[in-house]
């Protein structure tokens, strides 16, 4: 299945949903009405609100409570891209200015709080504890994350285990958040572990293509500055691979490149990327996370619910942005 495919079967929930997002979007301060609505609409895939409304659908869900817990994740991730935005100093992501470039860094950090705030108002409405300590934990490890990756920014020591411990708070939480709900809100307990495990393997899988692209990706198509990561000193997976299998000099020069130059030697990484296989190393451990993905929902009932999450985790590795 396509993507375009995946959403015309939940067209009605994913229109909804939107809905649902833009009202709540609503405020009396214009500034906050006009950051959200400029992130909000500035072309996500919204693949994390696209998880609940699929795992609900394919746990048998029947009411309308995955609308407001789609519009949530959303609002958590949208809170999270302006906060990170700020702090990597980014200026363009999908291939717009940023927030923080078009109205400063104080407005989107606030707005970003707006967005969190708002999103804890909603998370109350199904009146489920169970939702409200998924999603209480899921902001705090998407918050411990955000930490560890700015310990980890221009320590080129970063081993593969830092690395995905990083990955796997600050991305795979939320989509590991959104799949949980979806059994949560149907209240079929017998699929709350592999539907959490699927999610999981699926957003890191998500992030490990996420960081290969910022080393091969096209920049108009990739949405952003391509290199963007290296600017900031952080050491991805394929920077990690050419430290570990390098020569001596790759090894030097990405070493460089993580602790002081970066941006500056993107050219000689990039083709020392290229020279040790670190891309095709890098998206071999993602499909390997798709693998398991895709086996955590093997007993799964089948449905074409089912069959859209197999596709999607399939689209997650095969992508140019």
């Amino acid at each position: 299945m396509t993507l375009s495919e995946i959403r015309a079967l939940i067209q009605d929930d994913i229109q909804a949903t939107d809905q649902l997002i833009l009202s709540k979007l609503a405020s009396d301060v214009v500034l906050i009405n006009q950051i959200g609505h400029y992130i909000i609409n500035s072309g996500g895939k919204r693949l994390r609100p696209l998880l609940v409304l699929l795992t609900a659908r394919a746990c048998g869900y029947q009411g309308q409570h995955h609308l407001t817990l789609a519009a949530v994740i959303e609002f958590i991730h949208t809170s999270t891209l302006l906060h990170d935005d700020v702090v990597d100093e980014s200026t363009t992501r999908r291939g717009n200015q940023t927030a923080n470039e078009v109205w400063g860094n104080a407005a989107s950090v606030l707005v970003g709080d707006f967005l969190y705030s708002r999103s804890f108002e909603m998370m109350v409405e199904p009146g489920n504890m169970r939702v409200m300590e998924i999603l209480s934990e899921t902001t705090n490890v998407i918050a411990e994350g955000e930490v560890l990756q700015l310990l980890n920014c221009h320590d080129a020591d970063t081993s593969t285990e830092r690395y995905m411990e990083v990955i796997h708070r600050k991305t795979a939480k939320l989509f590991e958040a959104a799949t949980h709900l979806g059994a949560v809100l149907a209240e079929t307990p017998e699929f709350e572990n592999c539907l959490t495990e699927y999610g999981r393997h699926l957003g890191a899988a998500f992030q490990l293509i996420d960081d290969a692209l910022d080393y091969m990706a096209d920049a108009s198509t990739l949405g952003k500055n391509l290199g963007d990561d290296l600017a900031e000193g952080k050491p991805t997976l394929p920077l990690i691979y050419v430290l570990e299998t390098g020569t001596e000099a790759d090894k030097l020069l990405v070493r460089r490149a993580i602790e002081t130059e970066g941006i500056s030697l993107l050219k000689e990484v990039t083709e020392a990327i290229q020279r040790t296989g670190a891309i095709d190393y890098t998206q071999q451990v993602a499909a390997e996370e798709v693998k398991k993905a895709k086996q955590a929902i093997s007993d799964f009932p089948d449905s074409s619910y089912k069959n859209a999450l197999i596709s999607l985790a399939n689209l997650a590795i095969h992508r140019n942005h």
